[in-house]
């Protein structure tokens, strides 16, 4: 399947807390093809946060698989060394919390991934340029996280998010801390990065505005998915 990005299957994750087995995740399975927009919708303790880690290899699942691409890599088969490398070089992330580098300027932020893989200083600085650019930051590169509002701190995450050039982009809640107008903002800047460029867009939110925007709700209830 050429355009497949990712596949999922029979997944479950369980955590041990004392005596108790907590099982977060119950046999998820489902694809994404390159281009899909997909929210997962689902009540607190339902297992979203924790299936999204597993899916970008944040996490390792109790059992079943998790592949990328057409030729199908399962990265739990790699070193931790090189599933590293693979979730730098492929996927991006975009969480609640932007983490960004409170020291480092927007700019610094958004070359750290491809500075990080080897590309030369120059040629991460000219593209970081071009993506904050487009996020409507260029009057803001040199501005340091506090000196920039939730929206714009968030749109240096995203702009950082694609550096490396991602199949596949998983946000978690990325709305979360942002109020009605910014978060807008953020997930028409995501559509058009989906649009345009065809990255696959997997996210987490309990905002039923922000899901009726993508082109797929999953719900999950209970650690599965229970429809689409």
């Amino acid at each position: 399947m050429d355009g497949l990005v990712l596949r999922a299957r029979d997944l479950h994750k369980e955590f041990i807390k004392g005596e108790a087995k907590l099982q977060i995740v119950k046999g998820v399975s489902f694809d994404l093809m390159k281009g899909d927009c997909v929210a997962i919708m689902g009540s607190s303790g339902a297992g979203k946060s924790t299936l999204l880690h597993l899916l970008g290899g944040l996490d390792r699942p109790t059992s079943g698989d998790i592949y990328f691409g057409p030729k199908l890599i399962n990265i739990w088969k790699m070193s931790d060394e090189a599933i590293s490398k693979f979730r730098n070089e492929n996927l991006g992330f975009i969480f609640q919390f932007h983490y960004l580098l409170p020291e480092f300027t927007a700019l610094e932020n958004v070359m750290m991934p491809v500075l990080i893989n080897g590309v030369s200083r120059s040629e991460a600085e000219s593209r970081a340029k071009e993506l904050l650019t487009y996020v409507g930051l260029r009057e803001r590169m040199e501005h340091r996280p506090a000196e920039l509002s939730g929206g714009e701190q968030q749109r240096v995450a995203i702009a950082r998010a694609v550096m490396m050039k991602p199949k596949l982009i998983l946000a978690d809640e990325m709305t979360g801390n942002l109020d009605s107008e910014n978060g807008r903002r953020v997930i028409d800047l995501l559509l058009n990065l989906n649009r345009e460029l065809g990255i696959a867009i997997l996210l987490v939110t309990h905002d039923h505005d922000v899901a009726s925007r993508m082109k797929k709700v999953l719900t999950m209830k209970d650690g599965k998915i229970q429809s689409s």
